[in-house]
């Protein structure tokens, strides 16, 4: 995905080497990576896993200060993607009346961090929280993505500009209202119910991903075929079917939470290629079309 030259955003707070310097690999805490992104990989109602996550033992590799020459690239790749959805976004709005787009804030972090929704875990993955309007993002993660889930693209991929695109497409949902009636439903139901309304909520947020990098594209023409390849393989290989049959050799369709790999393919594809906000249509669609 070509970047160079673009602008960072502003909208970024970077707390890096102020957590406990947590970093996750294949044992131990491992296993929460690959069992809790089939929960929440890319963002969702973050409370509960948080709570569940701060009560497991981590590695603590005290204050890091001095950052790799990788890490710092990925930093400033995760700022021009959301410099990126910042003027589409607010471009969007524009041309379809609805207003000013008030973009949320990105927070690099190392290991822990607070949140207005719980404290804030590497080992969760990226999040948005609705609480503070702050999209959370460990960079390390990035090197999960790679190693530990075999995502393809390098360090500026769509691929990992997704995941990022993916967070912001639940402020979306909480700029337009949906997300908080989402949530309202999915307290007042059991879990089953509750865990179709978050599928439905990922995948909008799948779409909103798609949407982004249609504009992004149109704008900029920075997404090659191979970039758009590797951002559906990535779609791919965090659907909840995927993720389930890997951790544990079968898929509990009642447990997704995020949707199949089938489904997140076609709302990331959908958005890509339709550009159209008002096609956001998970929760109209039936569980058979979804």
């Amino acid at each position: 995905m070509r970047l160079d030259g673009r602008r960072e955003s502003e909208n970024v707070e970077d707390r890096r080497g102020m957590g406990t310097g947590t970093k996750i690999g294949l044992g131990g805490i491992g296993g929460l990576i690959i069992a809790g992104l089939i929960t929440l990989l890319m963002g969702g109602d973050i409370g509960d896993v948080l709570q569940q996550a701060g009560g497991m033992a981590m590695q603590n590799q005290g204050g890091q200060t001095e950052f790799t020459q990788e890490e710092e690239e990925l930093a400033t790749f995760s700022k021009q993607v959301m410099a990126s959805t910042e003027d589409v976004w607010s471009q969007i709005f524009k041309e379809y009346g609805i207003g000013q787009y008030p973009p949320p804030t990105l927070v690099l972090y190392t290991g822990t961090t607070s949140t207005a929704c719980g404290q804030g875990q590497a080992a969760v993955g990226p999040f948005y929280c609705s609480g503070d309007q702050n999209v959370y993002l460990d960079l390390s993660f990035f090197q999960t993505m790679d190693k530990q889930l075999g995502v393809k693209g390098d360090n500026s991929s769509l691929a990992k500009a997704y995941v990022i695109a993916h967070e912001v497409g639940h402020h979306i949902e909480y700029l337009l209202g949906t997300l908080d009636q989402a949530h309202r439903k999915m307290q007042a139901t059991n879990q089953t119910n509750a865990n179709k309304y978050s599928v439905r909520l990922e995948l909008m947020a799948d779409f909103y991903a798609g949407v982004w990098a249609h504009y992004e594209n149109r704008y900029f023409n920075s997404i090659s075929d191979k970039d758009l390849m590797e951002a559906i393989d990535c779609a791919q290989k965090i659907g909840d079917d995927y993720l389930q049959k890997r951790s544990q050799g079968y898929a509990q369709p009642e447990s997704f939470t995020h949707g199949t790999s089938a489904q997140r393919m076609k709302w990331f594809k959908k958005g890509y290629q339709t550009g159209d906000v008002r096609q956001a249509t998970t929760f109209q669609e039936s569980d058979a079309t979804l």
